[in-house]
């Protein structure tokens, strides 16, 4: 029993240490990298093992471990703009060693490097030389000279070779979340919508190669759709069969054989009202949901990034409820109900709790409390009807920028 208890701890001190061995590797800075290979976050061996051999060849890469994504990723290159990256992209393919290279983004602030100053030579007055011409002798001319024209001889007949029409069916597309204010690359989501039909066809990451959907429309119009918590939403229109014709859009831009679709992110300003729409509770509770996290840390990311901000949280519910409410406990477990109290309460009394959770979530993560404000609702404001479908969706709360 002894030995067995033995192999067993053995084991785990092994796991622990891949464990460290995956995470030891250098974090990927913010950024565009030319990416020739990803590997398993208890792979860095296999991934050192690449970036050895390509430099021994002559190559020059380098690797780093992106947490969000948990893998090593073995690089050319790296830049801080996206042209750059995707001009270098094409160039990588095209040389054929590594036909499948492929941009990947890291999310983040971006931080340029400063230009090197300039050393001003002190300028060396030159001497000016006249130089005379010499008088060349003039040769004769002769009375009638004999002109030979170049014979043109026939050339082989060269094959006619007829390229597909560019469309967003043969195309890749890069869509690329930025704000410029700041040098930060942007993760989100991007609708694609079929314009003609006003239907969502499918949601796609930002940041990242794909193929749009055909919407098989007579039009062939699509609308694509940035919706960031944190920033404006932004819309751009783009034409399936004819792709190539967009390019002129300040937005648009064909970079080798990829269209890369810009999407310039605008923080809130004064006056702007959004919603928490991936912050969920428990049932009767003022606690939240863990799939709730994302969102939260994107809010205090806004917060941090602009200390003047200054905002109201609206809390709503679905209904006139009135009963138990399951509220932080002293520990303030956020994502659990584990050591939370019960109190009772009304559906007002429920909206200004769950305001009041997100506003204690702030204040723990280092925002000054006296910069967030709540007003609470209960179920005045219903989005739907409270017995349809999409009921669910009159819970939720909603953040107002009163100054920036």
């Amino acid at each position: 029993m002894k030995f067995l208890t033995c192999q067993v701890v053995s084991l785990l001190l092994v796991l622990q240490s891949l464990q460290v061995i995956a995470q030891s590797g250098t974090e990927l800075k913010a950024g565009y990298y030319v990416v020739v290979a990803a590997y398993a976050n208890t792979r860095e061996d296999y991934a050192k093992r690449y970036t050895d051999q390509l430099t021994a060849s002559g190559q020059t890469a380098s690797y780093g471990f992106n947490s969000k994504k948990n893998l090593y990723f073995v690089y050319l290159s790296y830049f801080s703009d996206l042209k750059s990256s995707l001009v270098e992209m094409q160039q990588v393919r095209a040389k054929g060693q590594f036909a499948d290279a492929w941009v990947r983004v890291v999310s983040g602030d971006i931080i340029l490097a400063e230009a090197p100053a300039k050393t001003v030579e002190p300028k060396v007055e030159e001497k000016k030389f006249v130089v005379k011409p010499v008088p060349q002798p003039i040769p004769p001319v002769e009375e009638n000279p004999i002109v030979t024209l170049p014979v043109n001889e026939p050339e082989e007949e060269q094959k006619i070779v007829q390229y597909p029409v560019m469309t967003l069916g043969n195309t890749e597309v890069f869509l690329s979340l930025y704000n410029a204010t700041n040098n930060r690359v942007i993760d989100g989501d991007v609708q694609v919508i079929d314009t003609e039909r006003n239907r969502l066809i499918t949601t796609v990451k930002g940041n990242e190669y794909l193929i749009l959907p055909d919407p098989k429309t007579k039009s062939g119009q699509l609308t694509l759709i940035a919706e960031v918590f944190g920033y404006r939403k932004q819309q751009v229109e783009i034409n399936y069969p004819l792709p190539l014709r967009d390019t002129i859009k300040p937005y648009i831009e064909l970079m080798g054989t990829t269209l890369a679709v810009k999407f310039d992110m605008i923080r809130y300003h004064r006056g702007d009202i959004t919603t928490l729409y991936h912050v969920y509770f428990f049932n009767d509770a003022a606690i939240m949901l863990p799939e709730s996290k994302y969102e939260l840390t994107s809010l205090v990311e806004m917060m941090k990034e602009n200390p003047n901000y200054r905002i109201r949280l609206h809390g709503h519910t679905n209904g006139n409820y009135h009963g138990k409410i399951l509220q932080l406990g002293p520990d303030k477990n956020f994502f659990s109900l584990d050591g939370a109290k019960q109190t009772l309460g009304s559906a007002k009394d429920l909206s200004f709790q769950r305001a009041e959770t997100i506003k204690e979530y702030l204040v723990v993560n280092g925002i000054d409390a006296s910069r967030v404000e709540i007003k609470a609702w209960g179920g005045k404001r219903p989005i739907y009807d409270r017995h349809s479908a999409n009921a669910k969706k009159n819970v939720r709360v909603e953040v107002e920028i009163l100054q920036e």
